[in-house]
């Protein structure tokens, strides 16, 4: 069993459980959260209030799940990400779990 960790902008949440749902993956986690990435330096300078960042609503999944679904998801997200028309492509990460109870 592994920890599968997902982040998603708001526009493509739909379609990563979709992905979930195509992959087996039955039982998740999900919350809310902010998304920054480091703004140039010209970008910050234009912007009305150049001492806050903005950041984008995101959402993280996650999943304890066995490694068969998840090299699954892996090819369904590479599938998507390859499509995709925006910078902001899914992101998944795996980490080992070493004791659980």
């Amino acid at each position: 069993m592994k920890l599968l960790i997902v982040t998603v902008v708001d526009e493509f949440q739909k379609d990563v459980l979709q992905l979930f749902k195509k992959a087996n993956i039955e039982s998740y986690s999900g919350s809310d959260i902010e998304g920054f990435k480091n703004a140039s330096s010209f970008m910050m300078n234009t912007s009305w209030f150049p001492s806050q960042k903005s950041g984008v609503d995101s959402s993280m999944f996650f999943s304890f799940t066995e490694d068969e679904k998840i090299d699954v998801f892996f090819e369904l997200i590479g599938q998507f990400n390859k499509h995709l028309e925006t910078n902001n492509p899914v992101h998944a990460v795996v980490v080992p779990i070493e004791r659980s109870i």
